[in-house]
């Protein structure tokens, strides 16, 4: 059984008990641009205790909204479960997150508190019929979003809603109506009471989009990147290339960025790209025939660091991006650099997203990306145990060659490792012998 015949199923069962049942939101949206949906609502007159009476195998997951999930049969490899919601009017909103109390209520009502149109359909599936109280497949055939009724009231609901606005936009390609875009322009600095969490979470699933350029302008077209990511705002305006042959703004250029990274993304390589050059207007420098951006990548990963802290990333997440952003620029001499030093940075469990961030910066500055198909192909040549081998020597060896614990131990066993990765020694007794010409060399 699919997602879609349980969902069939889940209001078939709910009918035949004598309820109305509907499939609400943004699985008919889906349906009727021809998606398939990630996951399937339905909306029912039946109050929630009477919905777990009809499915025992179910869940509270909203008790104050009168949300249960129902779950399907127990199947091997299937996870069947469509959340079922009581038709309901929200009363107010207080701290403009949450409501502060829900009436259950008709289908109609029930449309008029949603967000937008396009997400305030239902659709009967047993009798293959859209209800349509709010004209949302009118703006949905216009590639329009606009919030149901007054676009004001909607966000001061929920200021999350704005965010959410850009990131639906960017996804199916809408614009936004005009009343709608200039509500949200007017309270864009109320984005502030939303929760990190929240607001990480549709940054998240923005960036990871193929559309994520555009949801990057939507967020600077909607005045919602200052209050969200300040840090953004200076690459407006500063100039890429020469003075005397400038090739538009750092802003423009990380929008390019994000394009050529392609389709599928990981969220810590897609906010790296959003970030890469962060650093810059902070360490740009004019001479009479260039902008330099000295170390901009070090100052840019402190930067990085600080967002992802902010946003309440994970220290995965965080860890990864400020990688990104440190190395962005590490491997444009990989022809030239030392052996062990290369091969330490394509050890790195990140290097596939960090030769995806040098590509698509390349493509973007109309660079070539020889370095990175060089890396490549290293990648493809080079085994596990030729990039990362076991160490020759510990630090038990070097007190069993009768060495005294110490400081020095980091440095001998650092040159040991890095003439192991240059593969001028490959034996414990090589890497030993190493160590006596060092201490040597050092004494004398």
């Amino acid at each position: 059984m699919t997602e879609r015949e349980f969902a069939i199923a889940v209001v078939r069962r709910l009918r035949q008990a004598g309820y109305q049942a509907l499939w609400a939101g943004g699985c008919v949206r889906d349906e009727l641009l021809g998606l398939t949906p990630q996951d399937y609502d339905v909306a029912t007159d039946a109050r929630p205790e009477e919905v777990r009476r009809l499915f025992p195998r179910s869940l509270m997951v909203g008790a104050s909204f009168g949300v249960v999930e129902v779950l399907g049969p127990r199947t091997e490899g299937e996870n069947l479960h469509v959340q079922v919601a009581t038709f309901r009017s929200d009363v107010s909103y207080t701290d403009g997150r949450h409501p502060d109390q829900v009436i259950f209520a008709t289908a109609y009502e029930d449309a008029l508190r949603r967000d937008f149109t396009i997400n305030g359909m239902f659709f009967d599936p047993l009798e293959n019929r859209l209800i349509d109280y709010v004209d949302g497949r009118r703006d949905l055939e216009l590639r329009r979003l606009r919030a149901i009724g007054d676009p004001q009231a909607r966000f001061a609901e929920d200021k999350l809603r704005m965010l959410r606005a850009v990131r639906i936009a960017a996804r199916f390609d809408l614009e936004i109506e005009a009343d709608t875009a200039a509500a949200i322009q007017r309270m864009a600095d109320q984005i502030r009471v939303v929760s990190a969490e929240r607001i990480a979470d549709e940054l998240r699933k923005m960036l990871v989009h193929a559309r994520r350029s555009r949801g990057m302008r939507l967020l600077d077209e909607m005045w919602l990147m200052e209050p969200i990511l300040p840090e953004l705002v200076p690459m407006k305006g500063l100039p890429q290339g020469p003075p005397t042959a400038p090739t538009g703004d750092l802003w423009t250029h990380v929008l390019k960025v994000l394009d050529f990274l392609g389709p599928e993304v990981s969220f810590p390589l897609a906010f790296a790209a959003l970030v890469h050059d962060v650093g810059k207007p902070r360490t740009v420098a004019r001479t009479a025939d260039r902008y330099t951006f000295h170390h901009h990548e070090h100052v840019g990963k402190r930067m990085a660091g600080e967002m992802a802290t902010r946003l309440r990333l994970s220290n995965a997440e965080r860890e990864r991006i400020e990688w990104l952003v440190e190395k962005h620029q590490f491997l444009c001499d990989a022809r030239q650099m030392r052996t062990a030093k290369l091969k330490a940075t394509l050890a790195h469990p990140g290097i596939r997203e960090l030769l995806a961030l040098h590509r698509a910066d390349a493509l973007a500055s109309g660079r070539s990306t020889d370095h990175v198909d060089y890396c490549e192909f290293l990648l493809r040549e080079w085994t596990e145990a030729d990039l990362n081998p076991p160490p020759l020597l510990t630090g038990h060896d070097l007190t069993r060659h009768g060495l005294e614990p110490g400081p020095e131990f980091k440095t001998l066993l650092a040159a040991v490792r890095e003439a192991q990765l240059e593969g001028t020694i490959k034996t414990p007794q090589e890497a030993l012998a190493l160590v006596d010409r060092l201490r040597q060399s050092s004494a004398q």
